[in-house]
């Protein structure tokens, strides 16, 4: 055990890695497309669960195969093979990726099957190169490698399915994988992370999605010159520069890189702030856009707000000894997202209140973070005199 943990305490993130993760961009680009066919003003619960679905897939390939490369991964042959296998593969579910979603189902899922398929076959192919396997080693990939195998078989399965019944059955999948998952955590213990590679990883694709929230809000520096356009684009590049500044501080200065971990707590919350993250962005674009219904797009905005600030802070979780939030943060915190709250519910109908108040409660918690920092860097200091 001492010897496998050693083994992965030198692992890097590879250049391979950061090539399979640039469809994940193009990605997150198609699927908040989906956001952006409106009904009555808006887009319907329909296309936001499916829009839900979608973004899980996603992220769970992603998951997936982070998780392999981190335990298993060597930068082989074998490894950029069965990446870019899963490139191509993706590049057909991102074409799948539309509001008539059920008229490529089966594009969509056949891709889908073939790429958990591909994951099974590295996990089966580590097995058979193994030589001196612990025993909870040998359980873990072959529980991993039959997992994905179930999961692909209920995709695959769902495609005939379908045209009997009309009805999508595929998602059952995600629910195998998730579940699954959770009941893993015993032996998922016994096989910690090397969470030092897994943390920059799951930073990467946070930056990635940071990146598409860049290319969205280009939108706001187009057309004539004028002080409301000068005011809105600056606006709205301070909110994406503190969100991201919140995210790196955090990532930077808080987060305990070297803990033991299977990393599964970590790679959960994430997703949830990424989903977040990614509703930020199509909030961004509706704010300008009049054809988007007015109460309908600043709850929207407000909410995402608060869904990305909450799972950034249970990432509080794995920050270092001592540096975890207290009480007294917290309280100021929950005041500070309340005033925020209620500040956009009286003036949503003036935007350009509404988005100073978004850029001051942003930097409020951004300002809250590293006082919150300072402080115990200040205690641990004056503890060691």
């Amino acid at each position: 055990m001492e010897e496998h943990l050693a083994e992965k305490s030198e692992k890097k993130v590879e250049y391979i890695e950061l090539i399979y993760d640039l469809i994940f961009v193009y990605l997150v680009g198609r699927n908040n497309a989906l956001l952006h066919t409106l009904s009555g003003g808006f887009f319907t619960a329909s296309t936001y669960f499916t829009y839900i679905l979608s973004s899980l897939v996603i992220l769970q390939v992603w998951y997936f195969s982070t998780l392999f490369i981190n335990r298993y991964g060597t930068s082989g042959v074998s490894d950029h093979v069965f990446l870019f296998i899963n490139m191509y593969l993706l590049f057909y579910m991102a074409d799948g990726m539309r509001a008539d979603w059920f008229g490529y189902y089966m594009r969509y899922n056949a891709a889908w099957g073939l790429i958990l398929i591909n994951l099974a076959v590295q996990y089966f192919l580590r097995l058979h190169r193994s030589s001196g396997m612990t025993p909870w080693e040998d359980r873990h990939i072959r529980y991993h490698a039959r997992l994905l195998l179930v999961q692909a078989g209920v995709v695959l399965v769902s495609i005939p399915l379908y045209s009997l019944l009309r009805f999508p059955l595929s998602w059952l999948s995600l629910i195998v994988g998730f579940a699954a998952a959770a009941f893993t955590a015993r032996i998922e213990t016994l096989m910690p992370v090397n969470f030092e590679h897994l943390t920059e990883r799951v930073m990467l694709y946070v930056v990635f999605t940071f990146g598409e929230m860049i290319v969205s809000i280009a939108e706001y520096f187009e057309g004539g010159f004028s002080f409301g356009a000068v005011y809105l684009s600056l606006m709205v590049f301070l909110i994406v520069g503190g969100l991201f500044l919140s995210y790196g501080f955090l990532y930077n200065r808080l987060i305990d890189r070297q803990r033991t971990t299977s990393g599964m707590g970590y790679m959960l919350i994430h997703i949830g702030l990424i989903l977040s993250l990614s509703n930020l962005v199509v909030a961004l674009e509706f704010m300008p856009n009049e054809a988007v219904a007015e109460t309908a797009k600043n709850v929207f905005l407000v909410v995402s707000f608060l869904c990305y600030y909450l799972f950034m802070f249970l990432l509080g979780y794995y920050v270092k000894e001592g540096c975890r939030a207290g009480g007294r943060f917290l309280t100021v915190l929950l005041g500070i997202s309340a005033v925020f709250a209620g500040l956009m519910a009286l003036c949503y109908k003036n935007g350009r209140i509404s988005i100073a108040v978004s850029v001051l409660f942003v930097y409020a918690v951004f300002g809250l973070i590293v006082l919150r920092y300072r402080r115990v860097a200040k205690s641990k200091k004056q503890a060691l005199l």
